[in-house]
């Protein structure tokens, strides 16, 4: 629980770079341009991507762009929180009933099938997920998920080993997710046969460590 606390603690420090809308209109303007710039990015990478051109596919001025966002690194902030809530939304769910081994390792392995066909097919979160490496913040960000995500599976781990120690168990979850990131960084960056075996893999090596299978 204190771990919890601790990882939506360190999410809250990390201040987003953007004006939340409050109003309606205004949270609908905000979804048309986060739309616009989702699909420019697919299309283009982020990198790319200009103001301007998110601004005319969103059908909004330059300036109410500039109002919510002040830069592309806003926009790209705000998909990347947006995908974070989702997963961990995912992963909550998946887990939150898991009471024994074998329930894990199914639950388990389809988050991780889940995960992988979601970014072969989302060219913006291969995107998102390249540039967090050089952004120092939107790195923390991406670590603070990782700490959240292990927490739901620190809950599971200590219904299976109730007298295991809980810090190592803290500690075990943590590197499981985050060595699944860089699992699947790498499983997009090689052709699918391979990325396809390297997925199987991290499964079969991260469930050996859960379960001792």
């Amino acid at each position: 629980m204190e771990g919890k606390v601790a990882a939506k603690a360190e999410q809250a420090a990390i201040a987003s770079p953007r004006r939340a809308p409050t109003q309606q209109r205004s949270r609908e303007r905000v979804e048309r341009m986060l739309a616009a710039a989702s699909t420019l990015i697919a299309e283009q990478g982020s990198d790319a991507m200009r103001m301007g051109e998110v601004a005319e596919r969103a059908g909004v001025s330059i300036g109410s762009l500039y109002q919510f966002f002040p830069d592309k690194r806003a926009i790209v902030w705000a998909l990347a929180e947006r995908y974070t809530a989702e997963s961990q939304a995912c992963i909550a769910a998946a887990l939150k009933d898991v009471s024994d081994a074998e329930a894990l390792k199914r639950a388990f392995s389809e988050l991780v099938d889940i995960y992988y066909r979601l970014f072969l097919a989302e060219p913006v979160m291969r995107d998102i997920w390249s540039g967090t490496q050089a952004d120092k913040a939107l790195r923390e960000l991406e670590l603070a998920d990782s700490r959240a995500n292990a927490e739901f599976l620190v809950a599971v781990l200590k219904r299976l080993r109730p007298r295991a120690d809980p810090v190592a168990l803290e500690t075990t979850a943590f590197l499981v997710w985050q060595m699944g990131e860089t699992a699947m960084r790498l499983a997009i960056s090689v052709d699918r046969e391979e990325g396809d075996r390297l997925v199987a893999a991290y499964k079969r090596m991260a469930l050996r460590e859960l379960v001792g299978e």
